[in-house]
Formats: structure tokens, C-alpha cells, sequence
């Protein structure tokens, strides 16, 4: 019998386990409704989400990758144009860019949250360049201050990419609401999480709103009259109201997310670990408890960690300027130091809301013994 102690990543089943009758009489209802695609759920749920992040509207769509993708679109970036982002993140950022016909140009990120540099998107700035997507890393929000000041300086479009910050605010504000359009995913294994693969659009201008619901929905002004060619990107009726199931709890399951974030902070202190600082005005929500460590030691403690049972992982090993798939591109204006470090010393540590201070200090002991002796 192995009786090792495991700790994942994140654990589904135990979230399932808590909202079970909630969970299953929405999933029922749906089917015995057969409204599968756009049934009356979806409205609801976005009616809610777009409240949740303090914004007038919202629509669903497949996936994350996908709002980011529409968004820009309805935006009028398009073959041609230019894209500034950041190369630390999660390849679905480039490819709802590059599905546009437009070209990400990286700049590189802060040493204190891995987040977008606002010092260096002035100089990315080029004729071609139409929009910036800052990506709130982590469940970080960006200085969006700073951010939002250089696009309105050059007239640039702004697009969060906000699939891992559910909840997470910015000088009080949601993330969703601080550009001209918030990009979400609702894999999983995010903060919120449907039970199949979703995303939203989130924003102010129901125009731009409207827009993207008419090109998710293969380009329809009327079910049999299509205006554009569009995609199929609609949501499942049954994710959107496992959702609405979820989100009455995100708010408390965030704040068990600190916690877990403030005790690892407490265990770290003075330790080779180095916890991410996020920007001064951020609430963070912890999608991911992330430190960086020495890189010579990285890749040993992730596999002594995970002989151990704790799911340790690494988010992201390989920068996107060095994917196969922009091979040949001029991504960058310049280097990308922070990016290039950042990638061989990160490792995100287990952290949900259904974790024990207990479990917390077990991974903590851990990451530190695996350290042990290590040099800085």
C-alpha cells in the first residue's frame, strides 16, 4: 500500500465533492432541457460574470485562446498588424494573436512578478503596432496604470489577458475591466473552472461585445443570414452552468488562495525560494504560488519534490521567442534577460483553495530541504 502524502496541483475532485448536489442538478437540468448550445444558462451566467468583474457585458466563448483571438478581431487588428506582449506566458496568448493575421512583438518582464514591463513597450512601439495584450500572469495583475497610459499616448487597443486572474483586482478594480476588452479562460484547472474547455470576452462597449457574439456564432446576424465569416466558438450550455454553480464561491475560494500565498510567503522568508512580489496596488488570487530558485538546483528540486508526492511544476520552460513555431520571426525588439532567467529558475507550487495549513508547510519543508546546502 503506498501511503505516500500527495498533493496536486490543484484538486478537482474535491471541489466536485463539496458542490455535488449543486453541480448535478444544474448539469440535469440542461439535459433535460436539450438546449445544449446557447441555452438560457449561458445568458445567465454571463449576465453574472460580467458583475463579477465590474463591467456592463460579457460574452462566452470556446476557450481562452478564442477570446483573445475575437476580441482583437472586433478591434480591427488584423494581417499586417503589430501585437505587443510578452513571451513568459502561456502560448494560447500568441496564438489568439497570430490568429488575426498579426505579428507579437515581446518586450521583456519585471523581475519582482515576471509581469509586463511598462518600461519597455514605448520602445516596442512601432506604425504597425495596434494593440497591447498585458497577461496577468499567475492570477498578477499588471500595472495597468502605466500600461493603459503608454497605448493612450499612441492610440493603441489594450487586451488583458486575464485567463489566470479570475477575481484578481487592480487599485481595487477587477481585472476584465481594465482595458478595452478582458480575455478569460475557464479551463479546469483555473481559479474558475468549468468541467470542459470555455472563455470569455469581458467589457464596457456592448458594440464590441456584440460584435464578438455575432463572430463566435459563424458570423450570424439572424440564423440563416451571416454578415462575416466568422468561427464556432460558442460555449456548452452545461459549462455555462457549472459556472454559474462556481461562482457564488470565487470570491472565498480566492482569499483561501492568499492565505495559502501569505503562509508560503512566512516560509520562504530569507530562504533561496524567492516568492514573486506583485506591483504595488495588485490583489493578487494565486492561479499559481510561484518562486524562482537557483537554476542550477531548479530542475533536481522539482523531480525530489515530485518523488515526494507534491505536484510541482514548471510554468514556462521554454520562452515563446524560442517556440518552433515563431521560428524565423523578428519577435523582439531587443533581448529578453528576465524572460530567459525566469524561465530556468520558476517553479509553481501547489496551491487551491481545499489545501491544509498542514499541506502548505509540508510543501514549504520540502522545497527548502531540496535546497539545503544549495548556493544562491
Amino acid at each position: 500500500m503506498n501511503d505516500k502524502k500527495k498533493i496536486p496541483l490543484a484538486d478537482l475532485a474535491i471541489q466536485y465533492q463539496a458542490l455535488k448536489p449543486e453541480i448535478d442538478a444544474a448539469i440535469d437540468a440542461v439535459i433535460r432541457s436539450t438546449a445544449f448550445i446557447r441555452g438560457g444558462a449561458v445568458a445567465d451566467f454571463e449576465k453574472a460574470f460580467a458583475a463579477y468583474c465590474g463591467v456592463k457585458s460579457a460574452v462566452g466563448t470556446g476557450n481562452g485562446t478564442d477570446a483573445i483571438y475575437l476580441a482583437l478581431r472586433a478591434l480591427g487588428v488584423g494581417t499586417g498588424d503589430e501585437v505587443i506582449t510578452v513571451s513568459h506566458t502561456f502560448v494560447g496568448t500568441v496564438e489568439g494573436i497570430a490568429l488575426t493575421g498579426a505579428r507579437p512583438v515581446f518586450v521583456d518582464v519585471d523581475e519582482d512578478a515576471l509581469l509586463m514591463n511598462p518600461d519597455l513597450i514605448e520602445d516596442a512601439v512601432t506604425p504597425n503596432t495596434r494593440a497591447i495584450v498585458p497577461v496577468h500572469l499567475y492570477g498578477q495583475p499588471c500595472d495597468m496604470d502605466r500600461i493603459t497610459a503608454v497605448a493612450r499616448r499612441r492610440g493603441l487597443k489594450v487586451v488583458e489577458d486575464a485567463a489566470q486572474a479570475h477575481g484578481a483586482t487592480w487599485r481595487g478594480k477587477p481585472a476584465g475591466g481594465l482595458g478595452d476588452a478582458g480575455c478569460f479562460s475557464f479551463f479546469p484547472g483555473k481559479n474558475l473552472g468549468a468541467y470542459g474547455d470555455g472563455g470569455a470576452v469581458t467589457g464596457d462597449d456592448a458594440a464590441l461585445i456584440d460584435a464578438i457574439r455575432r463572430t463566435a456564432n459563424h458570423g450570424r446576424k439572424d440564423k440563416y443570414t451571416h454578415g462575416v465569416i466568422g468561427v464556432n466558438s460558442r460555449p456548452d450550455t452545461i459549462q455555462a452552468a457549472i459556472l454559474s454553480v462556481k461562482l457564488p464561491h470565487l470570491a472565498d475560494w480566492n482569499e483561501r488562495r492568499r492565505a495559502h500565498a501569505r503562509q508560503y510567503d512566512r516560509a520562504f522568508a530569507n530562504s533561496l525560494a524567492r516568492p514573486l512580489k506583485a506591483p504595488a496596488g495588485a490583489e493578487p488570487v494565486y492561479h499559481l504560488y510561484v518562486v524562482r530558485v537557483p537554476e542550477t538546483e531548479r530542475d533536481r528540486v522539482v523531480t525530489r519534490l515530485n518523488e515526494q508526492g507534491i505536484a510541482a511544476a514548471v510554468h514556462y520552460p521554454v520562452p515563446l521567442h524560442r517556440q518552433p513555431a515563431l521560428a524565423g520571426q523578428r519577435t523582439a525588439p531587443g533581448p529578453l534577460p528576465v524572460t530567459e532567467r525566469a524561465a530556468r529558475e520558476v517553479i509553481s507550487l501547489p496551491v487551491y483553495p481545499e489545501m491544509t495549513a498542514d499541506d502548505v508547510d509540508f510543501v514549504a519543508d520540502a522545497v527548502k530541504t531540496a535546497l539545503a546546502g544549495a548556493k544562491g
